[in-house]
C-alpha cells in the first residue's frame, strides 16, 4: 500500500502529501529519500539533504558532490566513466524507491516513482498541478522569494523534472495517462485535494 505524489513546482505536492499521510496514519516520504541515497553512496546525508529534482538537477547535484567527496563514483547518465561496480545514482534511487513502497503504508514524493514502480506494487500515483499564477504565489510564500524568483523556479523546476523523466525512462512527464489521477489544487484546494485521494484510497480498503 503506497501513494505517490508527483507535482508541479509550486501546486503544494508535499503540504498534500502530508494532508492524505495524516488522514491514513501513515508516513510521508520526501527528502528522506534523498538521505538514503546518500548513505548508500558514501555521502554525509546533510550534503544532499532537503534537495529535490530541482536544476541543476538532483542527480548532477548528488554527481558533483560525489565527485568532490570521491574518486570511486561519477555517474554515467552525466558522461562521466564510473567504476564497473558501481551503480548509477538513478539505479541507487529506484532501489531506495523500491525499498519505501516493500515497507508499505508511506506516502512518497517525487522521485519519478510512478515509473520505477508500474504496476509491479499496490500504489495508487497522483500528480498535484496548478494554474501558473496559483504556483508561482504558492512558490513565492513558501520559499520567501519575489513572484519573479518563484517564476523563475517554476519554470527551472518543471523543465528539470521533466528531463529527469524524459531522459531516465523515456517518459513524457505531463502524460496523464502515467498516473491514476491528476488533481487541481487551484481548484479543489490542497485539502479539497487530499480529500480526493482519501476517498479513493478508502475504496481501495486502505
Amino acid at each position: 500500500m503506497l501513494i505517490t505524489i508527483s507535482r508541479q513546482y509550486g501546486a503544494g505536492g508535499s503540504e498534500v502529501a502530508r494532508l492524505v499521510a495524516e488522514g491514513l496514519g501513515w508516513s510521508v516520504v520526501d527528502n528522506e529519500i534523498v538521505d538514503r541515497v546518500a548513505r548508500r553512496a558514501g555521502l554525509a546525508p546533510e550534503v544532499v539533504a532537503a534537495q529535490d529534482e530541482r536544476a541543476p538537477g538532483f542527480v548532477e547535484r548528488l554527481a558533483r558532490a560525489l565527485t568532490n567527496s570521491s574518486q570511486e563514483y561519477a555517474v554515467p547518465e552525466l558522461g562521466v566513466a564510473v567504476g564497473p561496480e558501481e551503480p548509477s545514482l538513478v539505479r541507487i534511487t529506484e532501489m531506495v524507491v523500491k525499498e519505501v513502497a516493500t515497507e508499505g503504508r508511506k506516502v512518497l514524493v517525487g522521485r519519478a516513482a510512478p515509473a520505477v514502480l508500474g504496476e509491479a506494487y499496490d500504489a495508487l500515483h497522483v500528480k498535484v498541478v496548478a494554474a501558473r499564477p496559483f504556483r508561482i504565489r504558492l512558490a513565492a510564500e513558501a520559499e520567501r522569494v519575489s513572484p519573479e524568483e518563484a517564476e523563475r523556479l517554476l519554470d527551472q523546476t518543471d523543465r528539470q523534472r521533466a528531463r529527469y523523466h524524459r531522459e531516465h525512462y523515456g517518459r513524457d512527464w505531463d502524460d496523464p495517462s502515467h498516473f491514476h489521477m491528476v488533481l487541481n489544487t487551484g481548484l479543489l484546494g490542497l485539502d479539497g485535494a487530499a480529500q480526493v485521494i482519501l476517498e479513493r484510497a478508502h475504496a481501495r480498503g486502505w
